[in-house]
């Protein structure tokens, strides 16, 4: 906050100099206190304060003496001051009045009153001012204007005129910039520091503010040039003590740009809007002016053959010599053409690229080289090049690529287009052709297409899932394999969803530390890891993954998982797995039956001798022996264990035979396979 917005509180008493000053802050105000009439006559002398609060009784000067200073003091005589007395006495208040004061509050005051007073002085002072600063401007302008409409010396009026803008609105400089109609050059007229100074041709390349104006008719306010992205392009011509602010006023007349009033300042400076509206008006009397005195025609007379001529000849020299040498040493073609498409100039590496030594300049034509459709295409592209208006930077260089015909080949060249002439629709205006041998490029970026859109369409038609992640985990690849097995679209994950949200919690973290450590010591990869991912839902769904680390030049800038759907594998290996267990089950009953069977073979023969030698003593015992009991027990005995053998063979597809009477053993010449593989024809 500046002192103009500063009140001076002026009081010998340190109580109420303290009750005041917090009065005044908590109202929003900045306070500067004094404790005499001389401390205040001298602060005043340093400063401009908003208003005073003036205490009256004092030690000398007392405040009626530093009441009558500032009113007797041409720089404070219009200072609002507001005095402070405890005296009753009408008639000290009458003549606090009579010397000057504006108002006054009695001692003990009331802080609402007090401010309500403050507020009501700064407000009449502001109407004051204002009323006066309108009354200057009038002024101004009815000077300016009736300056303008003289028959005097135009150009010692036009001086005039931007030394009392300088003036009014408070700036280091203030010029009258004219153009001619749609031109790349500027004239400094007048301007308010250099009284001599007259038609000084400047480049408006170099004025992108003034250029802005020009296009928009519209006022443009830069604060610090020095940071204005606008004079980016231009700022390292700027020298370093030039004009920090600027402000450029239109001069139109009936809508059309004549020029613009160009204020300038070395320190940063925004004008307020009374004195930008005092520059506008001035400007729009500056127009009518102008035209009426026919200035634009005299100054196009004056200069065209002189100076402008000098000028812009200087310009385009100064422009074309530093790449002399560079054209002909340049590793691209350089052609310059007519509108006709006529070779004009052309440097060493385009004749090398045409197939030619030389060019016959006035009878061969650049289109002669391309193929038809590339020569209709590339002559539409000159055309609306040509036929383009506006300022100069608007005719940008444009490439494009075309098909030649040179030395007996095709060849397919990037060609690089830029207007080279002084004036937009110049029937002399030259065209810059530059261009490159990109045959082996353009072969290259087709296979190199192919292969994309191969590796594409391979990806898309995988059965295994393929997703591919920047180092942050953000998705870059969902294939159709992995839009299946997790029940997401690609649109809803690329872009939106990070690999981590796929696992679960950690799995991500932990693949991805085995993936990094083997890529310390080996490619940084993971091959065949299963575990479990997390479809739509949070289902968690069974996978093998095997993932690496997308390197580039050494670093890694993503990676890439394929994951195996492992639910049909684990469905299969679960019915496999009970398979084998009901073939071990029935191996083992097949098992206990070859050896009930091996049992009963082996005791086949045994037996059949005891049951023959039981029957040979059975029939002795009929002849009265003394065991005969005992040879009963024992072919009842044998009887039983033959019975177990024929159900043992039963079970073990072996049967069995009659032996003796009744009695039957197993056959085991039927119970085993015959000689050709197969059974006796009988069967089990």
């Amino acid at each position: 906050m500046t002192s103009s917005s500063t009140i001076l509180i002026v009081d010998d008493d340190a109580i109420s100099r303290r009750i005041l000053s917090q009065s005044l802050d908590k109202a929003g105000f900045r306070s500067e206190c004094v404790s005499s009439g001389q401390e205040a006559l001298a602060w005043l002398g340093k400063h401009q304060p908003s208003l005073v609060l003036l205490d009256l009784v004092m030690p000398p000067p007392d405040g009626y003496a530093v009441l009558r200073m500032i009113r007797e003091t041409p720089r404070t005589s219009e200072l609002p001051v507001v005095v402070l007395t405890g005296l009753d006495a009408e008639e000290e208040v009458s003549r606090a009045f009579d010397m000057g004061a504006d108002d006054f509050v009695r001692k003990p005051f009331k802080a609402a009153e007090l401010i309500a007073r403050i507020r009501s002085q700064l407000r009449l002072r502001q109407y004051v001012v204002a009323l006066a600063r309108r009354e200057r401007d009038a002024r101004v302008v009815l000077e300016l204007t009736q300056s303008l409409s003289s028959t005097l010396d135009f150009r010692d009026i036009l001086y005039t005129v931007v030394q009392r803008i300088a003036d009014v609105a408070r700036v280091d400089r203030c010029s009258i910039v004219l153009v001619r109609d749609e031109g790349k050059v500027g004239y400094v007229v007048a301007a308010s520091d250099d009284k001599k100074l007259r038609d000084l041709p400047i480049d408006l390349v170099k004025y992108p503010e003034i250029r802005r104006v020009l296009e928009t008719g519209e006022p443009l306010i830069i604060d610090d040039a020095s940071t204005d992205p606008m004079l980016d392009v231009v700022r390292s011509e700027i020298p370093a003590t030039s004009f920090r602010s600027a402000v450029c006023i239109p001069i139109l007349f009936e809508e059309r740009p004549l020029g613009v009033l160009f204020l300038r300042s070395r320190t940063p400076h925004r004008p307020e809007e009374q004195e930008l509206f005092l520059a506008r008006t001035v400007a729009s009397a500056t127009a009518i002016a102008l035209r009426n005195a026919r200035m634009m025609q005299s100054l196009r007379e004056q200069t065209r053959e002189s100076t402008y001529a000098r000028f812009e000849a200087e310009r385009r020299i100064r422009a074309l010599e530093p790449y002399a040498d560079f054209f002909h040493a340049s590793a691209d073609g350089i052609v310059v053409v007519d509108r006709k498409g006529s070779v004009l100039f052309s440097n060493p590496r385009a004749r090398e690229l045409l197939g030619v030594t030389t060019f016959d300049l006035g009878r061969t034509s650049f289109f002669g080289w391309l193929v038809p459709e590339d020569e209709k295409r590339l002559r539409a592209q000159l055309a609306a090049l040509l036929a383009e208006e506006g300022i100069p930077s608007s005719r940008h260089r444009r490439t494009t690529d075309v098909e030649i015909l040179a030395g007996g080949m095709r060849r397919m060249i990037a060609v690089s287009i830029a207007a080279m002439g002084t004036e937009e629709h110049d029937e002399d205006e030259a065209i810059l052709l530059t261009f490159r041998d990109v045959t082996n490029e353009r072969a290259t970026e087709r296979e190199l297409t192919k292969t994309k859109e191969f590796l594409e369409r391979m990806i898309d038609s995988s059965v295994d899932a393929i997703i591919s992640a920047d180092m942050k985990g953000n998705i870059l690849l969902f294939n159709r394999a992995a839009e299946r097995i997790f029940d997401y679209r690609a649109n809803e994950v690329i872009g939106t969803m990070n690999v981590r949200d796929l696992y679960p919690e950690g799995v991500a973290q932990e693949m991805m530390r085995r993936i990094r450590g083997d890529a310390h010591g080996g490619p940084g990869r993971l091959e065949g890891y299963d575990t479990n991912v997390l479809a739509r839902g949070g289902v968690p769904l069974p996978v093998m993954v095997s993932a690496a680390l997308i390197v580039d030049q050494g670093v890694p800038v993503g990676s890439v998982g394929v994951m195996t759907d492992l639910r049909d594998r684990l469905r299969m290996q679960a019915s496999l797995d009970a398979a084998e267990e009901e073939l071990r089950s029935r191996e083992k009953e097949s098992l206990v039956a070859e050896l009930a069977g091996a049992a009963a073979h082996e005791l086949n023969q045994p037996l059949t001798s005891v049951l023959g030698y039981a029957e040979i003593i059975r029939r002795r015992a009929r002849e009265n022996l003394p065991h005969i009991r005992e040879t009963e027990a024992l072919a009842h005995e044998a009887e039983r264990m033959a019975d177990i053998v024929r159900r043992i063979g039963k079970i073990t597809r072996y049967e069995t035979k009659a032996y003796v009477g009744e009695a039957k053993i197993i056959d085991l010449e039927r119970s085993v396979p015959s000689e050709d593989g197969g059974d006796d024809g009988k069967g089990v």
